[in-house]
């Protein structure tokens, strides 16, 4: 009878036990063909640019079927708030995402390393470095100790977590953090910080096959066979934002521009280096992160319209409204810069309002070329008006010599006009001389 028993408990354990088993075993060997990859670039900083390019790019792959994103890396690091959204980025996707430590002579250091330590599946080049995560500043800009070490633990345990999560070395990651430590792409695989090395596209794709990798909790098992590989390039607003982002130019447009508004203060009238240098400020503070980019975007192109209404009254030649048109284009290219924007500002759109202003002004430099010209050929000034035609607009007061005093419109332009004769409201006459010292002419 006791035998009897037990072999019943025993059924109902193993019929309990077979279908968790058959489970877990349909859950490890989902496999997911890798036909399409996505191949994003990274080459600079880490900034408020590469998270608007790593942004678009993993909505393309998205909505475009694509089955993995491949992220080449290559940065001396970046801004810490950045590289944890791109982490959030990493970790949202329902697409297996690679970091690829490339080519020779590469190095994924600071931020590099900790967006890395996110990664699915993480390569690097012959020659190539990871690590050096400790943040740099921290030394120099928080004075008190125990905020230090409270800003490293969290980077510790975001990379141990991270690491832990990919079945890699989490204590050397930490130590990257913690102890700012290093490591060439043989040690790092010798010791279980990458998945493996690779020097060619080729030699990656053929790593990929057969990997097993998690991915919101789910077990997939890749099979890469040739993949079509597809290069997404960053836009131009985005690598003009990236190009504000470096540190040193955004401090060289800070000095810049902080000069040319002096010198405005000190030579008041001209306005032409007191615009230009507003213009170097807004590209400083999008640079140092001071200002939000859309905010800097609207404030260029709020500061484009103050320059073509400033050209309608100062004598520039024409160096306000290329600086307004300047300010114009690039304010509209940092439009809706944000990881959550689902609207974006065509380029095409921005081309087209360019060229049309662009052209508007071209044709107005053109005719007062012809006429600056003209002039010159029959020996005049350009703002000469002696022997032309004006129409009286209004009548003002007689002067006390007994001269008339009218408001006359010659060329375009409003002018005090002298005259020994009574006139009426819409006669002709003719300018028979001009003063250039208070700018009024005589009949």
């Amino acid at each position: 009878m006791r035998n009897l028993s037990a072999f019943v408990y025993l059924v109902i354990a193993l019929w309990t036990l077979v279908p968790l088993a058959a489970q877990t075993s349909t859950e490890a060997e989902h496999t997911l063909q890798i036909k399409r990859i996505l191949e994003v670039e990274i080459n600079s900083s880490i900034n408020p640019a590469t998270l608007s390019y790593l942004d678009n790019a993993f909505k393309i792959a998205h909505s475009d079927s694509y089955e993995l994103i491949l992220i080449k890396i290559n940065t001396p690091g970046g801004l810490i708030t950045t590289t944890k959204d791109i982490l959030t980025l990493i970790g949202r996707s329902e697409l297996p995402i690679v970091v690829w430590v490339t080519p020779e002579g590469a190095s994924a250091t600071s931020a590099g390393a900790i967006i890395a330590s996110g990664a699915h599946l993480l390569f690097m080049s012959e020659g190539t470095n990871i690590g050096a995560a400790t943040p740099v500043d921290l030394g120099k800009d928080l004075d008190s100790k125990d905020l230090r070490s409270k800003a490293v633990n969290d980077l510790v345990a975001l990379v141990e977590g991270l690491s832990t999560a990919r079945h890699r070395n989490s204590q050397l990651f930490a130590k990257m953090v913690s102890e700012a430590s290093s490591f060439p792409a043989r040690e790092a695989k010798e010791k279980g910080l990458i998945d493996g090395v690779s020097n060619t596209i080729k030699e990656l794709c053929q790593s990929l096959n057969k990997r097993s990798i998690q991915i919101q909790g789910k077990n997939f098992i890749l099979e890469s066979q040739d993949p079509v590989i597809t290069k997404f390039e960053m836009d131009f607003g985005q690598k003009l934002l990236n190009i504000l982002a470096n540190p040193q130019l955004a401090y060289i447009l800070f000095i810049l521009g902080m000069a040319l508004l002096y010198f405005e203060f000190q030579a008041p009238g001209g306005f032409l280096a007191g615009s230009i240098g507003a213009i170097f400020l807004l590209f400083a503070a999008i640079g140092f992160q001071v200002l939000p980019v859309n905010w800097g975007g609207m404030g260029l192109i709020l500061l484009s319209f103050i320059l073509f209404l400033l050209e309608i009254w100062i004598t520039s030649y024409g160096i306000l409204s290329i600086a307004a048109l300047a300010s114009l284009v690039t304010g509209s290219l940092f439009l809706f810069r944000t990881d959550n924007a689902y609207l974006q500002l065509g380029t095409g759109v921005i081309l087209s309002i360019s060229l049309a202003i662009g052209s508007f002004l071209g044709i107005m430099g053109y005719f007062l070329f012809r006429d600056w010209k003209k002039n010159k050929q029959h020996k005049k000034n350009f703002n000469e008006l002696i022997g032309t035609e004006a129409i009286i607009l209004g009548i003002q007061d007689q002067t006390a010599d007994g001269r008339y005093c009218y408001s006359v419109k010659a060329h375009g332009e409003i002018w005090s006009g002298l005259s020994l004769h009574q006139h009426k409201v819409g006669d002709r006459v003719k300018i028979v001389s001009q003063r250039p010292d208070d700018l009024f002419v005589e009949f």
